[in-house]
């Protein structure tokens, strides 16, 4: 099974460079695409695009200093809806793991907008290389860790970006310097 997954992660790799360049996308990737739940997505962020949800969103990234490309903010915003998370929070965390750019792709494998590792999104069940997928998927990961640390968002920022087992550990943020750095960063753009 590794063997596949492997496999996977550099057919999905070489789909993301061909689109990057403009060339069509392999058919090996086709199982991959979720179109129900796209829709539903879309669906859903065509509902909150109108509202005042996703102006008040946006207006308060401004006013952080935080622009997102395109879509992005009406993206969170859904999704923060869908999970019951504060969308400033969200936001925050997508601006630090990424900027917000969907073609960003970290050291250590994480993907897009949420920077998402494959084996994380596997587990959400959601496609990582999917802008909305990924966004889907990082804001009910911060769901989870915000259900896991009883609402401790200082917790559930560090468990984002440590695991949350390095913060049960550690019954807190741990004491390593990106996730410290990592955890105030956010933090200076959530409040």
């Amino acid at each position: 099974m590794m063997q596949i997954e492997g496999l996977e992660n550099v057919i999905h790799r070489i789909d993301e460079l061909n689109q990057r360049f403009g060339l069509a996308t392999s058919p090996y990737n086709r199982h991959m695409e979720k179109p129900e739940a796209v829709q539903k997505m879309q669906g859903a962020q065509e509902t909150v695009q109108g509202s005042s949800f996703a102006s008040e969103l946006s207006g308060a990234m401004k006013a952080a200093g935080v622009t997102m490309p395109g879509d992005t903010n009406s993206m969170i915003a859904a999704a923060a809806r869908k999970y019951n998370v504060d969308p400033r929070l969200a936001a925050a965390i997508a601006q630090t793991e990424s900027g917000g750019n969907q073609e960003a792709v970290s050291p250590a494998g994480a993907v897009g907008v949420m920077q998402l590792m494959p084996e994380t999104a596997a587990g959400l069940g959601v496609n990582p290389y999917d802008k909305q997928q990924n966004i889907d998927g990082g804001v009910k990961y911060i769901r989870q860790m915000m259900d896991t640390f009883g609402g401790d968002v200082q917790k559930a920022i560090a468990a984002y970006n440590a695991g949350p087992q390095a913060v049960k550990d550690y019954n807190g943020v741990p004491p390593y310097r990106e996730t410290q750095n990592y955890v105030n960063k956010v933090l200076d753009i959530y409040r």
